[in-house]
């Protein structure tokens, strides 16, 4: 597969990173999607992080990981994905506390029986680092996730959408089933003050998982 898309600001390596991507992406999703289509969410997904990602080397990564994220979420709308597993979206405004705790107890739980995404509103550069620590007190590592937006073909290919606090900015789709979770937002608090927030939102998880049948591991 053959990139022809440039930017002036990215590097010779970068740009070798975006097309590496591009032949994985293609690999992964040969008959399924075809090659333009599979260039266009990798290169949009870049434009997503571009503006404000901490460390521009790993844009290529990001990129290719949400487009990974994006694609599946339009296999599912469009029929094309046999994976017959519940997904269930988090959202939240910054996608980088409550949000990602949900998403990691959810994982970690549902383990291959259900999928579990998240996004923001108004996507931070990282994750809350005392949102982080408390998550590992539990045994769950959340650092190989990051903040990152939703996008149409995710919340429609979501079962089930978990709002948190972003009010009328939170995307809404008819038909679609929603459940919004009143929570504190870990934003500016202790590791003390968000074992609180963590401890309710497991509980909320853990009943989640049973009203959609999927057993807790």
């Amino acid at each position: 597969m053959d990139s022809t898309y440039r930017h002036a600001d990215l590097t010779v390596d970068q740009q070798h990173a975006l097309l590496t991507a591009a032949r994985a992406l293609g690999e992964e999703f040969t008959g399924t999607f075809g090659t333009e289509t599979i260039e266009r969410f990798l290169h949009t997904s870049y434009d997503q992080f571009a503006g404000r990602a901490v460390i521009a080397n790993y844009l290529p990564l990001l990129a290719e990981r949400f487009a990974r994220q994006r694609l599946r979420a339009l296999a599912r709308v469009e029929g094309k994905d046999n994976a017959g597993v519940p997904i269930v979206l988090f959202l939240c405004v910054h996608n980088a506390g409550r949000s990602q705790m949900a998403l990691g107890f959810f994982t970690h739980l549902a383990g291959q029986r259900a999928l579990g995404w998240s996004g923001g509103t108004e996507p931070g550069e990282l994750i809350n680092p005392a949102v982080v620590e408390v998550m590992h007190e539990r045994g769950i590592d959340i650092t190989g996730e990051f903040p990152k937006p939703w996008t149409s073909e995710i919340v429609q290919a979501a079962d089930v959408v978990v709002t948190m606090g972003c009010g009328d900015a939170c995307p809404v789709y008819p038909g679609k089933h929603y459940l919004d979770w009143d929570l504190d937002d870990p934003d500016g608090k202790t590791p003390e003050q968000i074992r609180s927030i963590r401890d309710d939102i497991e509980r909320r998880v853990r009943a989640l998982l049973s009203d959609i049948g999927v057993p807790a591991g």
